[in-house]
């Protein structure tokens, strides 16, 4: 059996992978469905803090009562923030086509980031222009966008700059989505390999103690390709390295946007 979207090594449309990653495919989607009931319970929980807190805040007798109710309902916001990215990406939202705002899809992604973002000491800096819409798949999308944002946090392993544009070319009919990072960046020599399936550029252990498989950007530039879009990558050792993608507003009719 071959997952749906995976591109094969000799160019055709299918690719054969062992015993193994199809294991890891299928606990990927296990975990991927926990995380939506859970989190989804989570949620609930976190309504009825949010209600509590808004009704101590209203009828609390000292000023040090309501602002610790304030605080409790600061974060409470900002949990129910957090869970309610965390939804949009763990139950792949729908496999069809939908015209989507893509800065409100990349803040998502952005917000389930965070804590790793702040712990890692990255700088995150946010340009969204006019919010753009286009015709994606959306949970193929925040596929791209978490996967090219985990990478940059991971070249950035003394802290750094993240840099995440949305911007729409009017003139080409096209939304524009940009991330830069400031870590190490990527040899020349490697640049035109990225893209290859099980072509890794990282050499030692990740932080759950296995290199990188190799798929991660083959995948983004396959979902890219379904959009009818197009994907590149610049970058400078020692200064960092930026992604840029292009996709259509409208994908053109008889596009093979399937899910992934």
């Amino acid at each position: 059996m071959t997952p749906p979207g995976f591109p094969a090594q000799d160019g055709s449309s299918k690719m054969t992978v062992d015993a193994r990653q199809l294991e890891a495919l299928e606990r990927l989607a296990n975990v991927g469905a926990l995380a939506s009931s859970v989190t989804h319970e989570f949620n609930n929980i976190l309504t009825t803090i949010l209600n509590q807190a808004k009704l101590g805040t209203r009828a609390a007798e000292s000023e040090a009562a309501r602002r610790c109710f304030e605080k409790i309902l600061d974060s409470a916001r900002r949990a129910s923030k957090i869970t309610t990215g965390v939804l949009a990406l763990a139950r792949g939202r729908s496999s069809k086509i939908e015209l989507v705002d893509v800065a409100e899809l990349v803040e998502q992604v952005l917000t389930v980031c965070d804590k790793d973002l702040r712990k890692h000491f990255i700088n995150l800096q946010c340009d969204f222009g006019n919010r753009p819409k286009a015709e994606i798949v959306p949970s193929q999308i925040e596929q791209v966008i978490l996967n090219l944002i985990i990478n940059a946090r991971q070249a950035m392993e003394k802290g750094g700059t993240l840099t995440v544009a949305v911007q729409e070319n009017v003139a080409l009919g096209t939304v524009e989505i940009l991330i830069r990072d400031t870590g190490c960046g990527i040899p020349a020599e490697n640049l035109p390999r990225i893209f290859e399936p099980f072509y890794s550029t990282k050499q030692g252990p990740d932080e759950s103690g296995h290199g990188g498989s190799g798929l991660g950007l083959s995948l983004c530039k396959e979902i890219i390709g379904r959009h009818q879009g197009r994907i590149r990558v610049e970058s400078t050792v020692g200064k960092g390295t930026t992604f840029t993608i292009k996709l259509p507003k409208k994908i053109p009719n008889g596009t093979p946007a399937h899910a992934a």
